[in-house]
């Protein structure tokens, strides 16, 4: 699940933290994968939070039944929502649920938003669409989820004000998470063997890919400066967003230590974390120089790769 995309990102974060201050370099790997697996940690916790929806509303139709006198609509409700078929599966996959209870993940604490979500989904097109609907299926299922994750739950201001309030580490991972989360529901089964949660790495090879960037970029951060300050002439240092000269510095550790990543995919991806990460004019200015220098690192025959 953790892919090289949120790793970057993660890298980028701790590396600004250890060059603002932070001087433990073994410390400082050490948050970073931390903070690699709070955000695996989020991934569960919005996956439970559909489930602890669906509860809520199960919840509310058998006290609507017990009430003294019920309507006609109360004792026969439509019970579609409660009853989808992603959400069964989804509750009995045993990893969700060893994960959650390993680490003790719950809504319980957060009894008024899981209401005000609730009543917000409960409100919306999606959800009146597929209450009365005619068609009947776990695709229809996923896609109702799919639609009420993308469209209600993820751009809910309280679930991030939520998520800040609980975690630092949670405070711009909702996007990124959020598209695994997508992910998962896309490509769930209805047979219970093939409903298999993504891993946190996918193989051995991402996690040596943190590992290494990390390292790189802040062992050789002198060196990535000085190459920096060989293209900004007239620009100095002091002048340049701190932020933008760590994308710079982190890109320019990957594309020194990975032979097999293109130039510029590794352009592109730090481009995309400069324009979320930094000032507005930023990434066109990050490409610029990093343009520059990987010209620079060609001609010195010290980078061979496109």
């Amino acid at each position: 699940m953790v892919n090289r995309i949120l790793i970057r990102i993660k890298v980028v974060q701790i590396v600004y933290s250890y060059l603002k201050g932070e001087k433990d370099l073994n410390a400082a790997e050490k948050e970073l994968f931390f903070s690699l697996e709070k955000a695996y940690e989020l991934y569960h916790y919005l996956l439970l939070l559909m489930i602890e929806l669906t509860d809520l509303q199960k919840r509310r139709i058998d006290t609507a039944k017990a009430k003294y006198i019920p309507s006609a609509q109360e004792l026969n409700p439509n019970t579609r929502f409660v009853d989808n078929h992603f959400i069964a599966v989804l509750r009995n996959n045993a990893q969700l649920q060893d994960y959650v209870s390993q680490q003790k993940l719950s809504w319980i604490n957060e009894p008024d938003f899981l209401r005000s979500l609730l009543d917000q989904i409960i409100s919306s097109e999606i959800y009146v669409e597929y209450m009365d609907s005619d068609k009947n299926s776990f695709e229809e299922d996923k896609e109702f989820w799919k639609s009420i994750f993308k469209n209600i739950i993820c751009p809910n201001e309280m679930l991030s004000e939520i998520l800040e309030d609980q975690s630092l580490y949670w405070n711009d991972d909702l996007d990124t998470i959020g598209t695994f989360v997508l992910k998962t529901i896309k490509k769930q089964t209805q047979n219970d063997e093939e409903n298999l949660l993504l891993p946190m790495f996918r193989d051995e090879s991402d996690s040596e890919f943190a590992k290494i960037l990390f390292r790189k970029a802040i062992i050789d951060s002198s060196k990535f400066k000085e190459m920096i300050d060989s293209v900004t002439k007239n620009w100095e240092l002091d002048r340049i967003a701190f932020m933008d000269i760590v994308i710079m510095i982190v890109a320019l550790a990957e594309i020194v230590s990975f032979p097999s990543i293109p130039v510029k995919v590794t352009l592109n991806e730090y481009i995309e974390i400069a324009k979320v990460y930094s000032t507005p004019k930023s990434a066109k200015f990050i490409n610029g120089v990093l343009d520059s220098v990987v010209s620079n690192l060609k001609r010195e025959g010290k980078i061979t790769k496109d």
